[in-house]
């Protein structure tokens, strides 16, 4: 091992030991809004998972929910093509454990994809925007902003190729998403409560105003947060967001996690499920980080191991975090290039 370290190696760990301890309770201290008794949204203390789920979280029973705006004026062409490419596929059902053995990177992008895709364009959104949309594990502390800054990763030779994808980008790395926070789960990104009053519009969800605002043409969607054990909420909300998405004409692209903390794997199943029934691309991140000391998590068994983002050190390949920013790199890469391909 050598004994001395680049300065520019030096300053990434340092910048890596600085925001490390912010990320560790990320999912636990966000703050969340509620509404007082006049209506009016009062920020209080931080809250436990236990409480986010039942104080923030927008269901059937207790909630109604505005619906969603679309983004910009669509003719009645585009709204039958929409809603045609929102219906599933029917297509054989996939066996409990098969997948598993799907690709980290999808390999191929449907017709059904690149017609969504056609159709956002026709609609204004703009090719070169991507959203996210998810808990702790897509805030942009750690996860894809480093992109927007050449000194905050090493791609090496074996990944120059991405640096294409990098400038294609450029700005929606960094981005501070209007559907990512701390805590978020599935219902969440419905609920006006939770969106930012400065920006969002009266009773438009944090989803609907990333949709308005970014006009994303791909949306990447990770969503760790589960519902209690219930996974059939889960899968619910989750073909509500896909839809949702479809409907602004943007391409869902679907993470499995990292994690098991449901023991059975009944969240990545349902995941890749949908990916599979909707024909959209999907990033296995659970396989990515299967080869990887502790496959990646930390002792709690849900948040990511740090690392320094050189993509060149087999070292630093071996942390979750640095798995994580290289293979969505590597997705959003082949699903561009597969959406411009005929």
């Amino acid at each position: 091992m050598h004994r001395f370290i680049s300065i520019k190696t030096s300053w990434k760990l340092i910048s890596v030991l600085c925001v490390a301890a912010i990320m560790i309770t990320a999912c636990q201290t966000a703050p969340t809004l509620t509404p007082n008794s006049q209506g009016a949204a009062t920020l209080e203390q931080p809250v436990s998972q236990a409480e986010l789920d039942n104080n923030q979280t927008a269901t059937p029973e207790n909630t109604q929910v505005p619906a969603e705006k679309p983004v910009g004026l669509v003719s009645a062409k585009e709204a039958n093509l929409a809603a045609a490419t929102i219906q599933p596929t029917s297509r054989p059902t996939l066996g409990p454990d098969d997948w598993q053995q799907f690709p980290i990177i999808p390999t191929a992008i449907s017709q059904r994809a690149r017609a969504i895709y056609q159709q956002g364009l026709a609609m204004g959104n703009d090719p070169t925007h991507f959203s996210k949309l998810g808990d702790c594990q897509n805030i942009s502390t750690y996860f894809l902003a480093i992109y927007d800054d050449p000194d905050l990763y090493t791609l090496g030779d074996q990944y120059a190729g991405l640096q294409d994808t990098i400038d294609y980008f450029a700005g929606s790395w960094s981005r501070e998403s209007k559907s990512v926070k701390g805590g978020f789960n599935v219902a969440s990104v419905f609920n006006p409560i939770f969106s930012d009053k400065e920006v969002c519009e009266k009773n438009e969800s944090p989803l609907a105003c990333e949709l308005r605002l970014h006009k994303p043409s791909i949306v990447l969607i990770s969503m760790e947060e589960w519902w209690n054990g219930d996974v059939s909420k889960y899968e619910t909300y989750l073909r509500r967001i896909v839809e949702t998405v479809i409907e602004h004409g943007a391409v869902p692209v679907l993470a499995t996690k990292a994690d098991n903390l449901e023991g059975d794997h009944e969240i990545n199943r349902a995941i890749a499920n949908l990916a599979y029934e909707y024909e959209l691309p999907l990033w296995n991140f659970w396989l990515a980080v299967q080869p990887i000391p502790a496959h990646g998590l930390q002792k709690d068994g849900f948040h990511l191991t740090n690392g320094i983002n050189d993509f060149s050190s087999s070292i630093q390949l071996k942390r979750g975090w640095v798995q994580r920013n290289l293979t969505a790199l590597q997705v959003l890469d082949a699903v561009r290039k597969g959406l411009l391909t005929p």
